[in-house]
């Protein structure tokens, strides 16, 4: 899953964003209303984490124009004032959580995992092809009830892989949805994470689902016995 993080205390945001990458979460950094807003209408986020008190446009103006172009993905505002009137203004603004600074990190992804699971209430939180599964809220996969052991990188590659399956996913959008807008596409990285993955379900009784390299495509993640 991917997640908007606009917070312009430069100490806060590595902190953030560290925490929510050993989360296995794909992060895209923002350090102001403006650059927030340019990623938000150019990138897909699953959630954001904003800052309130933000250089140019705080946290409340770029969640009424986000909201306002129909983007409806789920935001936690994040302040140092917690008076009521505030965050009945973040809430009224658009947002849908408020957490007070300063704050633990499991609170923060205890309560962004709640706003995942309220965003889809009509969807599993589960993706499965043939007998590989994966859950995205523990974080595990399985095969046949065997766990498969990930990275948090490969984590994310493999949810990639099997949202889209079994269509094919470009080596574009893995950059875009895994790594984020600086990663060097050329370098052979993408590579070297998809032969690891298939080193870790093509084997033993996962033999049954495997990652086909589409030539001048990307990868696709396909089931035998469907195909």
């Amino acid at each position: 899953m991917r997640i908007l993080l606009a917070e312009d205390e430069d100490k806060l945001a590595r902190y953030i964003k560290r925490g929510l990458e050993e989360a296995a979460y794909t992060v895209d950094l923002a350090s102001d209303g403006e650059e927030a807003i340019w990623l938000a209408e150019n990138h897909g986020f699953d959630a954001a984490v904003l800052d309130v008190m933000m250089p140019g446009r705080d946290g409340f103006s770029v969640v009424r124009q986000l909201r306002r172009q129909g983007l409806t993905f789920p935001i936690l505002f994040l302040s140092a004032r917690n008076e009521v009137e505030n965050r009945i203004r973040g809430l009224d603004a658009g947002g849908d959580d408020y957490l007070t600074k300063p704050f633990s990190m499991e609170e923060l992804l205890a309560r962004l995992r709640a706003l995942l699971r309220r965003q889809r209430p009509n969807q599993s939180n589960a993706l499965c092809v043939g007998a590989l599964q994966m859950d995205l809220l523990s974080r595990q996969v399985q095969y046949a009830g065997e766990s498969i052991e990930l990275t948090n990188k490969e984590f994310a590659l493999l949810e990639l892989l099997m949202t889209h399956a079994p269509s094919p996913v470009t080596k574009t959008k893995m950059i875009e949805q895994v790594w984020n807008q600086h990663f060097d596409s050329g370098t052979n990285l993408i590579n070297v994470y998809v032969n690891r993955l298939r080193g870790k379900i093509e084997t033993g009784k996962a033999a049954g689902v495997s990652i086909r390299t589409i030539r001048g495509v990307g990868f696709a993640l396909v089931d035998h016995k469907e195909s």
